[in-house]
């Protein structure tokens, strides 16, 4: 008997070290590549640091890798075809070998999400809009036009209940405080582009200035939408809020701070990268 149960012990050691190796050695689910350049806004680089933070561990619960890089050189073929899923976190490609890899990456079946300044284009600018395939085609949005000022939550609606992404969002949620972007063109109108969130009448005012104009009390200002062409995502969230006013640069607000937001974001990406 007590032979028998040496061996049957022995035997679950053997299965138990065999199936820890095994998993061990099971590839995550998918690979996430973000490009970030880190260098301008404080509030920019406050959000790129939080994400470095929450998507690797994000990563280690949901199955999929995480790396960063802010080497914009690696836009090429060879470098984005070990990743199913880009991010841009603050910024674009600004050479024209860069986007044209990107847009091949794109067009071949690859997951994007973007957020924030990544869609940023205003001519005159550091940020020129030269690049019509992203800004007007493939984002749909153009040019920046305006933003509320200072970083502030809003109450945002869910557009379409039905997306794999939006899936169990309530019908409308408060986010973390975000500077929040009106654009050139209406999206409304563009028949490739899915809003999916957009900014709820609860909101308004919203924006503190003290400038008027960075204030909103009305209108319709699309937050997070879909390419129906594309995989691919662009979400208006990734400005914290900086104590720029007393100069002491302290970081007021973390994007990567609320629960239902960060669920958005997370359905998001593992509907991209679930190729």
């Amino acid at each position: 008997m007590k032979f028998r149960f040496v061996i049957h012990f022995v035997l679950l050691l053997i299965f138990w070290s065999f199936n820890i190796k095994a998993l061990a050695q099971q590839k995550p689910a998918f690979k996430v590549i973000a490009f970030f350049t880190g260098k301008n806004d404080k509030a920019h680089i406050s959000f790129v640091k939080e994400a470095h933070r929450f998507f690797p561990e994000t990563g280690k619960q949901m199955g999929f890798t995480y790396d960063s890089t802010s080497n914009w050189n690696n836009m090429n073929d060879q470098f984005l075809a070990k990743y199913q899923v880009v991010i841009f976190l603050d910024t674009r490609p600004e050479k024209p070998e860069q986007r044209a890899a990107f847009q091949r990456y794109m067009e071949k079946g690859g997951g994007w999400i973007g957020f924030h300044f990544a869609a940023f284009a205003l001519t005159p600018s550091a940020y020129p809009q030269n690049w019509d395939w992203y800004h007007d085609q493939f984002l749909g949005s153009g040019q920046y036009k305006s933003n509320t000022w200072r970083p502030t939550s809003a109450i945002l609606k869910v557009e379409n209940k039905a997306s794999a992404i939006t899936q169990n969002l309530p019908d409308t949620f408060r986010t973390a405080p975000n500077e929040w972007y009106c654009w050139e063109k209406d999206l409304k109108n563009n028949p490739d582009i899915e809003v999916l969130l957009s900014v709820d009448n609860a909101s308004f005012p919203l924006g503190t200035g003290p400038k008027q104009h960075e204030i909103w009390h009305s209108g319709y200002y699309p937050v997070a939408w879909t390419n129906k062409k594309y995989r691919m995502l662009y979400i208006n969230m990734g400005h914290n809020d900086i104590d720029y006013d007393n100069k002491t640069d302290k970081e007021l607000s973390f994007t990567f701070a609320n629960k239902t937001q960060n669920q958005f974001v997370i359905q998001s990406l593992m509907f991209l990268g679930a190729k």
